[in-house]
């Protein structure tokens, strides 16, 4: 009898992909309709396990009994194709169950997509406790090009069969798998499978993932996925594809909150930071692209020369300003570029004009022969410090890309190939030549730069030494609170993971120079709270007075209990306050400006100003007090004849 287990997995999977026995539900004697196209599309392929079809029709549909329901089944087919609409698939999952059916394909939407997780979440829960395996709901179907099965609902075709060294591409989006298949078709590239897995509720990504490492006729994995329901499971897949020598190209939505959203509303996916799956990811063995173009070209690399280099390319090119674009595109992507090694330069500057300045790229200048080009590419595939060739040219005639072709021949080096001009339609004869060329062949020379970065980044990647993590807990960790943490908690976690941190201890004593304890939080004359030192995380940053605010603080606080004693001192004496206006009095004296207006000097305030300050010897801390003691330091300044030692 099947279980949860058996709802989940690569052998869950395998009953999907290789069915020997198949049921058609929902299927109606309407032309044109879903069950209809499946239909033919088993007949076109030559299906031969036993086909089942379940509908309302009280006649034979293409010379076969129509069953009523699926309870009808006969126990253990391994497939049920739903066609039905999407009330009726709960229903349809739960007989599926009953009869011990291995798995179901799911094409109608209208579940966790328009907000129906519940009625989504019961379908699962009843299909993995039958051992069901569930690929969808909303999802276009699947090819299998090793088997030669083609299942979509909107229309038939021969699948092919026997590919071997493929690539196959898994993705919640049937509409996104299509671009790419006829991109691959376009391409030429073998092509094992597309497998389009809708809402997931029930085999993942992460299920196909761990089925393709062990396919033999898989040689690269692509991926487009909108959530990572598993995401411990998904990178143990990552890390076994790498081990396997599968590379893994994986594409994923959920950057900004617009596309968080919108994925949302096509698959019902919860996305999580972009930033932390893509480095858990790519630490796994897996390599992100952002772009469609960017997942097409380097596929194509990968398939063509599944071992990536870990050096930089060697660029020839007919251009000098080629190779200014060149630099800066690298600088700015991080693309390595090698310097050539003596021997090379040697050999090139023996056959190219002697006015050229030769490097990498190397640019053959205008004045080149064609019997030159394929000495001076043989030269860039043979340097020892070079991982791979980069052709980037315009070819007005056949005989170049012969050329390339000839100096290419021997070398097992990626080589790639641009032929300039973006659409510029190429005669026969230079098309001909490309698709004998060993290169992988493209018009634009960006798309195919961004590429290479990609590729032999990847490459880098798989050479570094791996060191298992430990899982173990550290000993002497903290307990830890919710949300953000304190960074004195946080120098507690690094010291207990071995990590050496400034010493420090948290403040909660009462510091000199301050009238409050260094400590939790603190009201303002304007009832405002401010943090105190020591508190939160920039609180070992503010704990010495003599930096930032903390000093600003302390300076207010001295003058404020300096001017007090001064004022007392004076009234003991008889003498007027002379006190030095606040902020507020100086804005209400100037109309609401922070500089106050301008008064007449006191001449005889000008001349105590004179008589004290003026000296230069005079003690810095006695001229100091003088300008504490000043109604307005401004006026003194302004009034002519007086140093600004007054201030």
């Amino acid at each position: 009898m099947r279980g949860p287990h058996d709802a989940r997995g690569p052998k869950a999977v395998a009953r999907f992909l290789r069915p020997r026995s198949l049921a058609i539900v929902g299927i109606s004697a309407r032309a044109g309709s879903a069950g209809q196209v499946i239909l033919q599309s088993l007949k076109l392929n030559n299906f031969k396990g036993d086909i089942h079809l379940v509908g309302r029709s009280s006649e034979t549909i293409d010379g076969r009994p129509v069953l009523q329901s699926p309870d009808e089944l006969p126990e253990g087919v391994d497939l049920a194709v739903f066609t039905l609409p999407a009330a009726g698939v709960r229903a349809a999952v739960e007989a599926c169950a009953r009869r011990g059916v291995g798995s179901a394909l799911i094409f109608a939407a209208g579940f966790a997509e328009v907000g129906d997780q519940a009625t989504q979440d019961a379908v699962t829960a009843t299909a993995r406790a039958g051992g069901l395996a569930v690929v969808g709901p909303n999802c276009l179907g699947v090819t299998n090009n090793v088997d030669g099965i083609w299942l979509h609902m909107l229309y038939a075709r021969e699948a092919q069969h026997g590919v071997e060294r493929g690539v196959a591409f898994v993705g919640q989006s049937g509409g996104l798998l299509g671009h790419f298949q006829r991109a691959a078709d376009g391409r030429g590239l073998p092509l094992t499978y597309v497998i389009s897995t809708g809402n997931e509720a029930g085999l993942e990504s992460t299920d196909f993932l761990e089925f393709l490492t062990d396919d033999r006729s898989t040689g690269v994995i692509a991926i487009y996925c909108e959530q990572i329901r598993r995401p411990q499971d998904f990178l143990a897949a990552c890390r076994r594809a790498r081990a396997a020598g599968k590379p893994i190209v994986l594409m994923q939505a959920g950057r900004g909150a617009k596309a968080r959203k919108a994925a949302q509303s096509h698959t019902g996916a919860l996305i999580g930071d972009f930033a932390t799956i893509r480095t858990q990811v790519e630490d796994a063995g897996a390599v992100v692209v952002h772009s469609m173009d960017e997942m097409m070209d380097l596929v194509e690399l990968l398939v063509r020369y599944p071992v990536p280099p870990t050096k930089g390319p060697g660029i020839l090119t007919a251009s000098g300003a080629y190779v200014a674009l060149t630099n800066d595109f690298a600088d700015e992507a991080g693309l390595e570029l090698p310097a050539l090694d003596a021997a090379t330069l040697k050999k090139v500057r023996e056959v190219l004009p002697a006015y050229g300045n030769y490097g990498n790229p190397l640019d053959v200048t205008a004045g080149f022969s064609p019997d030159a080009l394929p000495i001076a590419v043989k030269a860039l595939l043979d340097d020892p410090n070079v991982g791979m060739l980069f052709i980037s040219f315009p070819m007005s005639y056949a005989g170049v890309a012969v050329a390339f072709n000839k100096g290419m021949a021997d070398s097992p080096k990626p080589k790639v190939m641009v032929a300039l001009g973006d659409t510029w339609p190429l005669p026969p004869d230079i098309v001909q030549a490309v698709n004998e060329s060993p290169a992988v062949f493209s018009r634009s020379s960006d798309r195919m730069l961004r590429a290479i970065t990609l590729y032999t980044r990847y490459g880098r990647s798989l050479a570094r030494a791996r060191v298992p993590a430990n899982p173990a807990p550290f000993a002497g960790m903290p307990r830890l609170g919710k949300g953000t943490q304190p960074e004195w908690l946080s120098k507690k976690i690094l010291s207990a993971a071995g990590i050496r941190v400034p010493d420090g201890e948290r403040a909660a004593r009462r510091l000199p120079g301050r009238d409050h304890v260094a400590q939790g939080p603190r009201t303002d004359d304007r009832g405002q709270t401010r943090s105190r030192v020591g508190d939160g995380a920039t609180g070992g940053a503010r704990r010495h007075l003599g930096r930032g605010a903390g000093r600003r603080r302390a300076s207010a606080g001295r003058c404020r209990r300096n001017a007090d004693r001064r004022g007392a001192a004076q009234a003991a004496r008889g003498e007027a306050a002379h006190r030095i206006p606040g902020r507020a009095a100086r804005r209400r004296r100037s109309g609401g400006e922070g500089r106050p207006r301008s008064r007449p000097a006191d001449a005889d305030h000008a001349r105590r100003c004179r008589d004290r300050c003026q000296p230069a010897d005079g003690p810095r801390q006695e001229r100091w007090r003088h300008g504490a003691r000043c109604a307005n330091r401004r006026r003194v300044k302004e009034t002519r004849g007086l140093s600004d030692r007054c201030l």
